[in-house]
C-alpha cells in the first residue's frame, strides 16, 4: 500500500454502525412489543369504545403517546437547529462526508419505521375493519397506527430531513426538493386520514381498499419515487468527498 492511499486510509470518517445498530434495535423491539400488546388486548378490551376497558387499556394509551411522541419530536428537531451548522466554509471534507453517512443512517430508519408501519399496523388495522364493526374514529387498529406508527414514521423523516439541512454545507441555506417531498408524503397522509374517518363516519361505510376515499393515500406512494432523487444527490457528493477523505472505516 503507497504512502498516499496510507494517509487517506487514517483521515477516513467512520460510519456510525454501532448507534445505527441500536436506534433500529431499539426500533423493531418497540413496535414488536406494541404489536403483541394490540394482538393480545384488542379483541379482548378492544371492541368496545365506550366500555371502561377500553378507557383504560386504549385511551389512555393514546392520551400518553400522542404527548411523549410530540416532545421527542419537537426536541429532537429543536436541539438540532439550536445546534446547527453556522459556518458551512469551515466543514472539513472528512467531516463532511461523515454527516452524510449519518443522514444515510437516519435516512435508513426512515424506511424500517416506514416498513414497520406499513406492515404489521397497516396490515391488522385493514383486517380489523374486515371482521368488525366500524364504531368510532378511535380502535385499537387506529390508535396503533394513525397516532403512534404514522407519527413515528413523520418523526423519523423530519429529523432526519433537519440533520441533513442544519449540518450539510450543499443543503444548507437550500432547500432539496426530492428530500422535501420524500418527507411531505407521510405528513400529507394525515390530513387524508381525517377525510377518510369522516366519510367513512357519515356517508361511507364499505371498507373496499380501492373505494374513492382511499385514493388520497396514494400521495404516500407517489412521494417514495422522489427518493431516487435523493439518493443521486447524496451519493454525487459521497464520490467526491471520498476522493479527498477517503472511504469509511468498516
Amino acid at each position: 500500500m503507497s504512502a498516499r492511499h496510507v494517509a487517506t486510509a487514517e483521515v477516513a470518517p467512520k460510519a456510525p454502525w454501532v448507534q445505527l445498530a441500536l436506534v433500529l434495535f431499539g426500533t423493531g423491539a418497540v413496535f414488536a412489543i406494541y404489536r403483541v400488546y394490540q394482538q393480545t388486548t384488542a379483541f379482548t378490551l378492544g371492541l368496545d369504545y365506550f366500555s371502561e376497558d377500553f378507557q383504560t387499556y386504549w385511551m389512555n394509551l393514546l392520551y400518553a403517546q400522542l404527548p411523549i411522541l410530540t416532545l421527542l419530536g419537537a426536541g429532537i428537531v429543536g436541539r438540532l437547529w439550536m445546534t446547527r451548522e453556522r459556518n458551512p466554509a469551515a466543514v472539513s471534507p472528512r467531516e463532511e462526508l461523515r454527516r452524510h453517512y449519518v443522514v444515510l443512517s437516519q435516512i435508513l430508519v426512515f424506511a424500517v419505521v416506514a416498513y414497520l408501519t406499513a406492515s404489521i399496523f397497516t396490515e391488522a388495522d385493514a383486517a380489523w375493519h374486515q371482521v368488525t364493526i366500524r364504531d368510532t374514529d378511535f380502535t385499537p387498529t387506529h390508535i396503533a397506527l394513525f397516532y403512534f406508527g404514522i407519527p413515528c414514521f413523520i418523526m423519523a423523516g423530519v429529523v432526519a430531513f433537519t440533520y441533513a439541512h442544519t449540518r450539510l454545507p450543499k443543503f444548507m441555506n437550500r432547500v432539496s426538493l426530492p428530500f422535501a417531498i420524500v418527507v411531505a408524503g407521510p405528513i400529507m397522509i394525515m390530513p387524508n386520514l381525517g377525510l377518510n374517518e369522516w366519510g367513512h363516519t357519515f356517508f361511507y361505510a364499505e371498507e373496499l381498499f380501492a373505494a374513492p376515499i382511499h385514493w388520497g393515500f396514494v400521495l404516500l406512494g407517489w412521494a417514495t419515487f422522489a427518493a431516487g432523487g435523493l439518493v443521486v444527490q447524496l451519493l454525487t457528493r459521497i464520490v467526491e468527498l471520498t476522493r479527498v477523505a477517503g472511504r469509511p472505516e468498516v
